[in-house]
């Protein structure tokens, strides 16, 4: 009992301290955070901190990590499809959806972007654990891409993923700004990218089993 106790206080002071270090990062990116602001938000001695973590740099890898991971547990539920579904409705559907999860996960892209952008000579772990996490999402939305843009080349389909995810990044820095909606607007990316789609020959048809979660 006692040992259960304790590793429940230890996952919950870990995960007080990845908000914590969340929200101090958010605020003032990877320079800006510190191992003493981190203790002062999450009301936790520094020394908690160390032991989890060996270092700043892999608190926020561990943070860009969990939310990483949140958002793509959130996004893995294939939908009820009802029959008759078409691509289009579909795509749309599942593009809503990213964004909707996205804006509820937002740490990973956002502190990526930022270690991205401040151009840090080195690499460190949360840069690396970003660039991960983006060969990753590349990979799955190429996947999906594969599956519903039949009849499209591999090339064609990378091209239309490396476009989402494009387009995906300036969304969320305009969202974050208070410009836009970030669910409506990926609606908005939804029917461009269907339009690049069929601009490189790609001819709507029913949808695949795959895509249904349903077997034929």
């Amino acid at each position: 009992m006692a040992e259960r106790k304790k590793r429940a206080n230890g996952l919950a002071s870990r995960e007080a301290i990845l908000d914590a270090a969340a929200q101090i990062a958010g605020e003032r990116g990877y320079e800006g955070t510190s191992i003493k602001l981190v203790s002062e938000r999450s009301g936790l001695p520094a020394s908690s901190i160390y032991w989890h973590f060996k270092d700043k740099d892999e608190l926020i890898a561990a943070v860009i990590d969990r939310s990483f991971t949140d958002w793509v547990e959130a996004l893995t539920t294939i939908p009820d499809v009802p029959p008759g579904t078409s691509v289009e409705d579909l795509f749309v559907t599942g593009m809503r959806d990213a964004g909707e999860q996205l804006a509820k996960f937002p740490d990973f892209l956002r502190l990526g972007l930022m270690l991205i952008l401040e151009q840090r000579p080195e690499e460190p772990a949360a840069r690396r654990r970003f660039h991960q996490a983006r060969v990753e999402t590349l990979a799955r939305v190429d996947g999906i891409y594969q599956l519903l843009f039949a009849g499209l080349s591999p090339n064609q389909t990378l091209r239309l993923a490396r476009f989402t995810l494009a387009g995906s990044d300036g969304l969320f820095i305009a969202a974050n700004e208070g410009e836009v909606d970030l669910v409506q607007e990926f609606e908005l990316l939804s029917h461009g990218i269907l339009g690049a789609a069929l601009s490189m020959g790609w001819s709507p048809q029913d949808l695949p089993a795959e895509a249904t979660g349903r077997p034929r």
